[in-house]
């Protein structure tokens, strides 16, 4: 259990915490899981939807400072291409 709690302590890359968090959803929607289980399955999806959440914010604001045009800050929508 120690071991499981330090795992969830470390940050990891938000492609690492995005696939983990497709993990999660997908055991859930499986619904074959215990109910304790789910329910640690729940958290720890709260948890990875807000660490993702959080590097986004941080990745946007990234961007908008890479738009600095002139002194002022031109923020301009991102959008990712998708194949």
């Amino acid at each position: 259990m120690a071991r499981k709690k330090a795992a969830q302590e470390t940050e990891l890359l938000f492609e690492e915490a995005m696939q983990r968090l497709e993990e999660v959803v997908r055991q859930l929607e499986e619904g074959d899981v215990p109910l304790e289980r789910a329910i640690e399955l729940y958290q720890e999806g709260i948890q990875l939807s807000r660490q993702c959440a959080t590097k986004l914010d941080a990745i946007e604001a990234k961007v908008i400072q890479l738009l600095d045009q002139d002194g002022s800050i031109s923020e301009r929508p991102f959008h990712v291409e998708e194949d």
